[in-house]
């Protein structure tokens, strides 16, 4: 092998677009037999899996994504391609039902066909399931979810969970062939689903990633990101209010609207299409008849806002984890902008309240309101002492307890103060421009919640418990961003440094005058 094969090898093995381009082909919906050339949702997942695995010699990450946008094309191929660069790799794929895996070792096999014979590994005894690259001690296997013992008993590298909100049995399935994966460099696990309720196995697990809660990375894919949700556009095409504000908060054309209206006609339901089409993480797990109390649009528009220079008063919001079972949050918010939110898992009372004063320091805030429910309480104790102490060299901050159940400020609105928390979140959200942080976390925070009205026709909110029975996290972010709005400023006199008592000086010449 002279040197220029050998970069040219090189690059195979270490660039998998560019091997997959020159090595792998698919077949397209025409028919025809092209090469894998990423599209953008393929590429957006490499980015996102390789970033990880550069970072922490692993991948785990867990794929919510609308129908047939090559999330499983793309997966196969990596895998392939690992199983046929080094020795003793083993790759385990798991579906929801034997159409699909019969569907996934096709493609498999299509790839290891039209390989470039220099590049192509030797196979040895192969069935229908199953490849198996003798020299390299190598395999690629794919099962369908259904017997609780699949993929049990061998040692896997590669685990493919594929639709795995359609899996029956998850949970067992999770625990017994997550086994076979060692916690190792160089192993990787990817789940990817669409949505199919809530509550469920891939549920927990999106969000549990999606917070941050787990060594997975949540990766979303829109379905505006597939070239081929387009339609022409028919004579006579207008778009409604709804379709107006869609287009505008996803910056999408004509041509891919005319295919939106085309798919809800063809499925019936606008709420089946958000499922089977999210354009957020928190659309693909609405529930069917519950309109949301902040609309989706309205957040994703402000998800793209620039305000370059933010003005107004500078207020924290804080967030205590209750009970160690939820997470912390802390918001910084300065009039229409929020230039960011911080969330913690794991933190003590004093921890948290050391993390608060940091924040106090560093934005120079007005304001420090904080939810003294469960164990906030303590930490707005030692904030407010710190801050109220002679020797508080920070900003003149307010800080000030809020607590979710006491009186609002606008009693004829309201039922409580959580309830005008919110309120006032949705009035600032609809009083365009505002900024918030590019999250599909904080999307679904804002947009999953339900609500109702008192007999007095005052808004009352869902309670944090009520919402997990659900088989939703807390709401922790949007809760901090709430609390920026809980009460009005106050300012307070800085405290005065308390002088040390006079101590007259004893020269040895009595006291002076």
């Amino acid at each position: 092998m002279d040197e220029k094969e050998r970069r040219i090898r090189q690059r195979l093995k270490s660039d998998f677009p560019h091997y997959a381009a020159k090595c792998l082909k698919i077949r397209t919906k025409d028919g025809q037999i092209m090469p894998l050339v990423l599209n953008e949702a393929q590429q957006y997942m490499h980015e996102r899996i390789e970033e990880q695995r550069a970072r922490t010699g692993k991948v785990r990450a867990v794929i919510l994504k609308g129908r047939q946008q090559g999330c499983s094309t793309y997966i196969e191929g990596r895998f392939y391609w690992r199983t046929t660069h080094k020795r003793g790799i083993r790759a385990f794929i798991l579906t929801h039902e034997d159409d699909a895996t019969n569907n996934l070792f096709d493609l498999a096999n299509r790839f290891h066909e039209n390989c470039p014979s220099p590049v192509r590994p030797s196979t040895g005894a192969a069935n229908a399931k199953e490849l198996h690259f003798d020299k390299l001690d190598s395999g690629y296997k794919v099962g369908t979810a259904g017997n609780k013992a699949v993929g049990r008993g061998s040692t896997i590298q590669l685990f493919h969970g594929s639709e795995v909100a359609f899996w029956p049995n998850a949970q067992a399935h999770a625990a017994g062939v997550l086994q076979a994966v060692p916690d190792e460099d160089d192993t990787e696990v990817i789940k990817e689903s669409t949505a199919n309720g809530l509550g469920n196995y891939f549920h927990k697990e999106w969000q549990d990633a999606e917070a941050g809660l787990s060594e997975y990375i949540a990766i979303f894919i829109p379905w505006y990101w597939s070239s081929e949700y387009r339609k022409t556009v028919p004579e006579g095409f207008a778009l409604d209010a709804e379709e107006e504000q869609y287009m505008q908060a996803y910056g999408l054309d004509l041509e891919q609207m005319a295919w939106r209206r085309a798919k809800i006609i063809e499925l019936k339901d606008p709420m089946l299409f958000k499922q089977e089409y999210p354009a957020t993480s928190a659309e693909a797990f609405q529930v069917s008849g519950l309109d949301p109390y902040i609309p989706a649009e309205l957040v994703m528009q402000a998800r793209t806002i620039d305000i370059k220079n933010p003005v107004g008063e500078k207020k924290l919001g804080v967030d205590c984890a209750r009970y160690g079972d939820d997470r912390s949050s802390i918001t910084f918010r300065q009039g229409r902008k929020v230039p960011w939110m911080r969330p913690y898992t794991k933190k003590s009372t004093m921890q948290l309240a050391g993390l608060v004063v940091q924040a106090i320091k560093e934005v120079g805030a007005d304001q420090c309101a904080i939810d003294v429910g469960g164990l906030g309480a303590g930490v707005f104790d030692r904030v407010l002492e710190i801050v109220e102490s002679p020797e508080w060299d920070g900003p003149n901050c307010e800080v000030v307890p809020v607590n979710s159940s006491e009186s609002p400020i606008d009693e004829k609105r309201y039922m409580n103060k959580r309830a005008e928390m919110w309120g006032c979140v949705k009035d600032w959200l609809t009083a365009v421009p505002v900024e918030v942080p590019d999250s599909d976390e904080l999307q679904a925070d804002l947009t999953q919640i339900r609500y109702a009205y008192d007999s007095d026709n005052r808004l009352k909110m869902e309670k944090k418990e009520d919402m997990k029975k659900r088989g939703f996290r807390s709401t922790d972010l949007a809760d901090s961003l709430g609390l920026t709005f809980a009460k009005p400023v106050k300012k307070r006199e800085k405290p005065v440094p308390t002088l040390p008592a006079f101590q007259p000086l004893d020269s040895g010449m009595g006291v002076l005058g």
